[in-house]
């Protein structure tokens, strides 16, 4: 064989390799194109999902007329609440607004109330009311709902008498719940449920804040009823109880209402503890105190809004 025909031999091989590098023009062989990055979603972006809303009622009797003043307000501007927890009398607001009742309809049983209605006399004894007139009032207006069966979800505050501790009731009778939050201590007797005593919750939280977030609030709207103590507390035994709760409940306030997004405080002086015949200045109290920080309360939303 010539050298010529070897030599061929030789580079047939790497000629057929370098040919198979390259595509046939005509066949279905092609240069894979780039792949474009992908492309963003068609169709509407979701809409900004606004914080869960919780209002934390607190207590302080006749001066919890205000709660609706504030609930009016919120509803008016479009604001919704998604869940509601209170404490003496934030819980019997707390409870009607739950069970459905609009600021207006509450309004409305506020003025109708009789003081009568909801106080039975039990002396002498553990307390100077026994309080199951409260529980059956807050039955009827509510429509006998238990706590679970609500429109909102709604937490009621109570301290147990044993160890002092709150106790955050989120299902059972809701009177029941009600007046055991709402048991001052030797002004109402002691509510016993499922074999332990509880009495007012505000020993624990005059304003449930924390127990709002618990209950899953992003956002908490407080609003503070609380009595301010007296500069000269008289000397008989009911004024110096309250002045004893007052300055108890400044305390607690100082740090409980540190965790709220905003604080609502109804200006209510001039306004006891025990004066019912105040309802419509304590409903407005709440409306101005609701109406001066809107502003505030939309920024809040906003930058919670996600």
């Amino acid at each position: 064989m010539s050298s010529l025909s070897r030599r061929g031999l030789l580079l047939a091989p790497l000629a057929l390799a370098a040919c198979s590098s390259v595509p046939l023009i005509g066949t279905s062989e092609a240069p894979t194109a780039p792949v474009p990055p992908d492309a963003p979603p068609s169709g509407p972006r979701p809409a900004p999902k606004p914080p869960r809303i919780g209002l934390a009622l607190g207590g302080g009797a006749a001066r919890g007329f205000a709660h609706i003043g504030v609930i009016q307000v919120l509803e008016e501007h479009g604001i919704g609440v998604d869940l509601v927890a209170g404490t003496s009398a934030g819980s019997l607001v707390a409870a009607l607004y739950a069970s459905g009742k609009n600021g207006k309809e509450m309004q409305a049983l506020a003025e109708g109330m009789d003081e009568g209605a909801i106080t039975d006399w039990a002396f002498p004894g553990r307390g100077l009311i026994r309080g199951e007139a409260l529980a059956r009032y807050v039955r009827e207006r509510t429509g006998n709902k238990t706590i679970e069966q609500m429109s909102l979800p709604l937490g009621i505050l109570a301290t147990d008498l044993a160890d002092g501790s709150g106790v955050l009731f989120r299902s059972g009778d809701t009177g029941t719940a009600v007046r055991a939050s709402s048991a001052v201590p030797a002004v109402f007797q002691p509510v016993k449920i499922g074999g332990r005593e509880f009495v007012d919750g505000g020993l624990v939280a005059p304003v449930p804040v924390r127990q709002a977030r618990q209950m899953g609030a992003e956002l908490v709207i407080a609003v503070d009823i609380s009595s301010p103590p007296e500069d000269k507390p008289l000397g008989d035994a009911m004024r110096m109880l309250l002045q004893t709760f007052a300055i108890m409940s400044r305390s607690i306030n100082s740090y409980e209402l540190r965790e709220a997004d905003v604080v609502m405080r109804p200006q209510l002086a001039g306004i006891g503890s025990a004066d019912f015949s105040a309802r419509r200045r304590s409903i407005q109290a709440g409306r101005e105190a609701a109406l001066a920080l809107l502003p505030t309360l939309r920024q809040r939303i906003a930058a919670k809004t996600r």
